[in-house]
């Protein structure tokens, strides 16, 4: 078990890249079956208004640290050598040493057609990857036929990882509730990892996700989808923050 930081009430797991991908690696060697979530800023405040999903949070298998503010947070409790985590990163990382060592990948999230591009460039990538199946789920609610038929072609495809690229919360509810029905042994939430990695979206600069400033180029980018999600989620996350440094609230 990797250590962890409560951050607002989130147990946040304390990771590098290296050993994130080291931990999945177990898990499938090991025939184990786990969830990911990748969490940021917007997933922790997300968390607090949401008992049930802090719940879902705080039962992954790993919960890493997909902004800057909650490495600062991770380091200045005493993990220095806590790094971020980021969803795109991760994926990568991940696929290139599936490429090497033959694990399977579903790719199941995006809009109509995101998938099966972002299997194309991630293939074109990393020469012998295996992806064995990719789907975009509509964007109502699936029907109890529908939700069951996708299970079952996700476990015929025998897949060691199912990346879920659906957004925070969604994605998360969406594995927490699929775990028990899923045999891969990784479900994977990276949200806009679909929409980054298969070309549709830019990324931040390198020095943007670095220094913390990412949000604010997300937020000029699409500004009408979310820069309210950003104005009020880092709002509230600092004045959260205040009050706990404060001793006035405590967060469990």
């Amino acid at each position: 078990m990797e250590p962890r930081v409560n951050i607002l009430g989130v147990q946040v797991s304390v990771l590098t890249i290296r050993r994130a991908v080291e931990t999945v690696e177990h898990w499938i060697a090991a025939g184990e079956r786990h969830y990911v979530c990748v969490t940021g800023v917007h997933g922790v405040m997300e968390s607090r208004r949401d008992p049930a999903l802090r719940a879902i949070h705080n039962a992954a298998g790993l919960v890493t640290a997909d902004g800057m503010p909650l490495v600062w947070l991770s380091r200045r409790r005493g993990h220095p050598e806590a790094e971020r985590v980021y969803g795109p990163d991760l994926m990568l990382a991940l696929c290139e040493r599936a490429a090497a060592r033959g694990y399977r990948h579903y790719l199941m999230g995006g809009a109509p057609g995101t998938p099966a591009r972002l299997a194309e460039r991630l293939v074109a990538r990393f020469p012998g990857l295996q992806i064995v199946g990719t789907h975009s789920p509509p964007f109502r609610a699936m029907t109890p036929d529908e939700d069951a038929e996708l299970v079952a072609r996700i476990n015929a495809a025998r897949p060691d990882i199912v990346w879920v690229g659906l957004s925070t919360p969604k994605q998360e509810r969406w594995m927490a509730a699929h775990r028990p029905a899923l045999s891969a042994s990784a479900l994977i939430g990276v949200g806009a990892a679909f929409d980054f990695l298969s070309g549709l979206k830019r990324q931040a600069p390198v020095w943007m996700r670095r220094s913390g400033l990412e949000w604010l180029f997300r937020m000029a980018t699409e500004p009408r989808r979310l820069a309210r999600r950003y104005l009020v989620n880092n709002t509230a996350f600092l004045g959260a923050l205040l009050l706990e440094t404060l001793g006035l609230r405590r967060y469990e």
